[in-house]
């Protein structure tokens, strides 16, 4: 890989994406993106209505489209959508075009960073305490072995904002040797 050009953060909605990119884009001097902001300005709505007027499906091809764009991007830290490594070949795409770090955050942690919002997030509306936590945990199972496919993996839910230039640095020293 030449010179990194593009750091893709994944993991689980309340993960911390957006909130540790800023913090790692101010850190390398680059841009931040939030795919979901990236999504609701080009589509003229919020992803809740899109996903309610359109399905998951819809939602699922045009955030695949924003993958591709943001693959074109320079000197840029990405904080994806919960799902988006785990459909077509995303991660892959993401993979090929820069450094992903997955931000792993155990279910409860998650749970109780997303109960209040819950009426946001269309995948968790309408559920339980008990159901949300269940719910995060079934499906970080089944997106583990996508999100897995990062180059990095790294603790959300301990590691210090700090950190994240550092492991960036010495994965582009690792991959320029």
């Amino acid at each position: 890989m030449e010179n990194l050009r593009r750091v893709f953060l994944v993991g689980y909605m309340g993960s911390g994406k957006s909130t540790i990119g800023k913090h790692l884009a101010a850190d390398m001097g680059w841009q931040f993106v939030d795919m979901d902001e990236v999504f609701e300005k080009q589509h003229n709505t919020t992803i809740s209505d899109f996903f309610a007027t359109n399905g998951e499906e819809a939602f699922r091809k045009a955030e695949a489209e924003i993958v591709s764009q943001m693959c074109e991007e320079q000197n840029v830290v990405i904080a994806t959508g919960g799902g988006a490594p785990c459909h077509f070949d995303n991660v892959e795409r993401m993979r090929n075009a820069g450094l992903v770090i997955y931000i792993y955050v155990e279910p409860v942690v998650l749970a109780r960073r997303l109960q209040n919002a819950r009426a946001s997030r269309p995948l968790l509306a309408n559920k339980t305490v008990q159901e949300l936590e269940a719910h995060i945990a079934a499906q970080l199972a089944e997106r583990d072995k996508f999100y897995r496919q990062a180059q990095m993996t790294v603790d959300g839910d301990r590691l210090p904002f700090s950190a994240y230039k550092m492991f960036v640095d010495a994965f582009e020293q690792s991959n320029t040797l």
